[in-house]
């Protein structure tokens, strides 16, 4: 599915104009102005998987703040969103194929850590709630109690289902059912799967950060079939040689002057991969 299909960024002259006619002089850097229009990027035409590819410091990122910031598109992590946004915005055009649907949002690798961050933190909870419900087992089960009024009656509840269970069954019976313990990367991946639903325009920036190699092929599959299956248009900052070789998508190379289109094969990272283990080729048989 294709929802948006074109954006264009001002070019510097543009951008030169626009901070002549600004009036406070107190600012050193007008953060977005002058970043993508030093690599010449004027204009991103998309298809359903679109790569931006780039080092640190490219603009990937940058080109995806912007266009989440033109497009009213929702996020979860605060960024580096300086005063100058919406002037640089203003000056930028998107055209859509169709009307980008309600629910279309960015998705950052700040958003999945602080997921991860806040499921430590309720997991922990979670431990100390576990060890309470242990000694309120054997305090129960073994507690010398009558009952001798109906204020009574809760704690005579308590006990005997104490007494009819084992300890495993009891505790687990009180804790909350939808916590899941997983790992760091479980967690991560988990985080995409619950976000990302049908018929949606995501914007991803860096998703590989936090996921093993392993995990980063099944988030290939999972994005690639939301794309084929379920009407999603994807945009991807990444620099991960599983991403940049998703089906049909179509990847600029933001270390090149001008911004490129490329083949992911040709991209330098990708081959600094592939000529380090063909040097190693022969410890692998």
């Amino acid at each position: 599915m294709l929802y948006l299909s074109e954006f264009r960024f001002p070019d510097y002259e543009a951008e030169v104009s626009a901070r002549m006619d600004e009036k406070r002089t107190c600012y050193n850097t007008m953060y977005p102005f002058f970043v993508l229009s030093r690599r010449a990027l004027e204009r991103l035409d998309f298809e359903p998987v679109t790569i931006l590819y780039g080092g640190n410091g490219s603009g990937k990122s940058t080109a995806l703040n912007v266009i989440a910031e033109k497009l009213r598109l929702e996020r979860d992590s605060l960024f580096n969103r300086s005063s100058f946004f919406e002037k640089y915005t203003a000056l930028c055009r998107a055209k859509t194929a169709r009307a980008v649907p309600e629910g279309s949002r960015m998705i950052t690798s700040d958003d999945v850590f602080d997921f991860m961050l806040n499921l430590r933190g309720l997991n922990e909870g979670i431990d100390k709630k576990r060890e309470e419900l242990y000694e309120e087992y054997l305090d129960a089960k073994y507690s010398k109690f009558t009952m001798t009024s109906l204020d009574d009656y809760e704690r005579l509840k308590m006990v005997c289902d104490a007494r009819s269970k084992t300890t495993s069954r009891y505790v687990r019976g009180r804790l909350s059912d939808n916590v899941r313990e997983q790992s760091n990367g479980e967690s991560g991946f988990f985080y995409f799967t619950q976000k990302i639903t049908e018929e949606r325009l995501y914007l991803l920036d860096e998703p590989e950060n936090s996921l093993s190699p392993e995990r980063q092929k099944e988030l290939v599959e999972f994005l690639e079939n939301a794309v084929r299956f379920f009407g999603c248009q994807l945009v991807i900052a990444t620099h991960s040689p599983f991403l940049l070789s998703m089906r049909g998508a179509k990847i600029y190379d933001f270390d090149e002057d001008p911004v490129d289109v490329k083949r992911w094969t040709e991209l330098k990272n990708v081959r600094i991969y592939y000529d380090f283990f063909k040097q190693y080729e022969k410890e692998f048989k």
